[in-house]
């Protein structure tokens, strides 16, 4: 099933409560939240208070994307804060396999993320501990990024390589997601969107209705 997770990256902070109501109300899945450490990325962004006063605002999985060096330090904190699946970077865990094991230890579901420049070959060995991967379809730090052309190509051999050892995750794209990519990334065999400038920009509503016409 299609799910579509508006990034809140995008949104107007000074109404983010109001906006996250907005984006539930029009039936987006997830609420996609980035936490940036303006180490592994260059920019800092939401805290977990705000995650967690957030929080009271909607039911919708929070989907917790931990850009930061030394992820493991962040999970119980992320777990406490209302996140339902919490997403490390590969590059960024020194034993990704324990990272993991934390997360789930915490109750929560895995997400592990690559960079566009990283190969899947990296996920190799943690596949079947996954409860999804992130590809990131731009370099990541900063919203209102242009699509990478050539990731399109990349989510097609992640899901064939899931599909030949019979794994049921979700593959979740990130970076430029659109109305007017929407479709090709879904038949490449993404099955979460995170979109940020193309849900926040103009009207949310439509945005996400015209997203979730594209995937019935």
């Amino acid at each position: 099933m299609i799910k579509i997770a508006p990034s809140i990256l995008s949104a107007d902070f000074s109404k983010l409560g109001s906006e996250i109501e907005i984006i539930d109300r029009a039936g987006a899945d997830y609420v996609h939240i980035d936490v940036m450490d303006g180490s592994y990325v260059p920019s800092i962004s939401l805290g977990f208070p705000v995650i967690k006063s957030i929080r009271k605002y909607t039911e919708m999985i929070f989907d917790v994307h931990l850009m930061v060096q030394n992820p493991d330090r962040y999970i119980e904190e992320a777990a406490l804060s209302g996140a339902d699946i919490i997403t490390v970077h590969a590059e960024a865990s020194t034993h990704i396999h324990r990272t993991i094991q934390k997360i789930k230890e915490c109750g929560k579901r895995a997400c592990v993320a690559i960079n566009p420049g990283t190969n899947i070959d990296v996920l190799e060995y943690i596949l079947e501990d996954l409860d999804m991967v992130l590809l990131m379809t731009v370099n990541p730090g900063f919203g209102g990024q242009e699509y990478i052309e050539t990731m399109t190509n990349k989510i097609s051999r992640l899901r064939k390589k899931l599909n030949e050892r019979n794994l049921n995750i979700d593959v979740e794209v990130d970076g430029g997601i659109k109305l007017s990519n929407a479709e090709s990334v879904i038949n490449a065999g993404a099955n979460v969107l995170v979109s940020g400038s193309g849900i926040f920009k103009g009207n949310i509503e439509e945005n996400i209705k015209g997203f979730k016409a594209i995937v019935k």
